[in-house]
């Protein structure tokens, strides 16, 4: 194993660590706030949010409209790394102008910076899972990039769970129907659909929904391409699901 190699295996360890610490008291009041926050929102577009969440983890699941990329061969993890750490500064600028002009429009575009979101987010995983050398072609691959976008945006009780299932991605992917007609995939939106982009919300409220379009969707987008890296690199380097035991 090379230094570079050595020096992501500790950084995966406190990545690992941090997955499965319990609910710390900040982050349940993080919760609530959240929570408060989306009680501020009319039930009509909570609705229009989650069929928008509906048709992406479709379209992912079923669509080819994400697996136009070829994985990518013949890399060692420091090229694949830096090729990934520039799509995500990438996309981590386009979202942030893409939600301060969405957010400085009212109540409509905001909403309407929701799904456009979602979409980049998607696409960032689709380029990710691809410069990692995995085909989406393969429906498993697909699942696999719903539990990262999962596992970024849950609350810190489901990221244990969700963590578990990519940690232990050989077995667990083995238990996935062979027919992606059979994936459950209601069931899975569902339980995502109350934990991810909360923060995202507070986008709709009038007066603060630019600054909030610019800062939230830049850090979103960050949080889950350093989850997304992380995800995979445990993929890649031998027994690295195991690392936090190591200490």
């Amino acid at each position: 194993m090379n230094p570079y190699e050595q020096a992501v295996q500790t950084e995966l360890i406190r990545w690992q660590q941090a997955m499965q610490k319990p609910p710390s008291t900040f982050g349940k009041l993080s919760t609530s706030l959240q929570k408060r926050i989306n009680r501020l929102i009319p039930d009509r577009i909570h609705a229009i949010v989650t069929a928008t969440i509906k048709q992406m983890t479709r379209a992912v699941l079923f669509g080819a409209d994400f697996l136009n990329r070829a994985p990518v061969a013949g890399q060692t993890l420091v090229q694949r790394d830096a090729a990934v750490a520039r799509r995500i500064e990438f996309y981590k600028k386009t979202s942030a102008a893409e939600g301060g002009v969405t957010g400085a429009g009212g109540l409509l575009l905001g909403l309407a910076d929701f799904p456009l979101l979602l979409s980049l987010k998607m696409k960032l995983l689709f380029e990710i899972a691809s410069l990692y050398g995995y085909s989406t072609s393969d429906y498993r691959e697909r699942v696999f990039i719903l539990y990262v976008f999962q596992l970024a945006f849950s609350s810190q009780e489901r990221r244990q769970v969700i963590y578990q299932h990519i940690a232990n991605w050989p077995e667990h992917s083995r238990q996935l129907p062979n027919d992606i007609n059979q994936f459950d995939w209601l069931t899975f939106q569902q339980e995502y659909r109350d934990y991810i982009d909360l923060a995202k919300m507070a986008q709709l409220i009038p007066g603060i929904g630019a600054a909030v379009g610019i800062v939230v969707n830049y850090r979103l987008v960050n949080q889950l391409g350093q989850t997304a890296m992380n995800a995979y690199r445990m993929r890649l380097l031998p027994n690295s699901s195991s690392l936090e035991r190591i200490r």
